[in-house]
């Protein structure tokens, strides 16, 4: 089994500037494919980024682009999410997801990490 913990969710000023952080044990990190979600209060989970096994490919939701960066460090089984010039609209519980190279389904997931960002 993957197991993901995702951090460095807080609150913080619109306008400000977050890294969630995603830290992978009990497989090796490398072969996956990762990616974040979030779920605000109220409404379905939705997809935010994500980013190829080898870090070569990344892709955005429109809300997020220009704003956020995915990045991984598979030395350090890690996968970041650098969010800057944050929204109230970005208030959420943010998720680290993970799914085998082929797989349509992300199969593995974190607990979440609350961002709250205040007007």
């Amino acid at each position: 089994q993957l197991q993901l913990v995702e951090s460095g969710g807080r609150s913080v000023q619109a306008g400000g500037s977050l890294r969630l952080s995603c830290a992978a044990s009990g497989r090796t990190f490398s072969p996956y494919t990762m990616a974040w979600f979030r779920q605000a209060p109220g409404k379905e989970r939705e997809f935010v980024a994500t980013i190829s096994w080898n870090g070569d490919s990344t892709y955005g939701t429109d809300s997020v682009k220009g704003r956020f960066i995915i990045s991984r460090d598979n030395a350090k089984n890690t996968v970041y999410l650098q969010m800057n010039n944050l929204k109230p609209e970005d208030t959420a519980v943010y998720y680290c997801a993970a799914k085998n190279r082929g797989n349509a389904a992300y199969n593995y997931w974190g607990q979440g990490t609350q961002v709250t960002v205040s007007s």
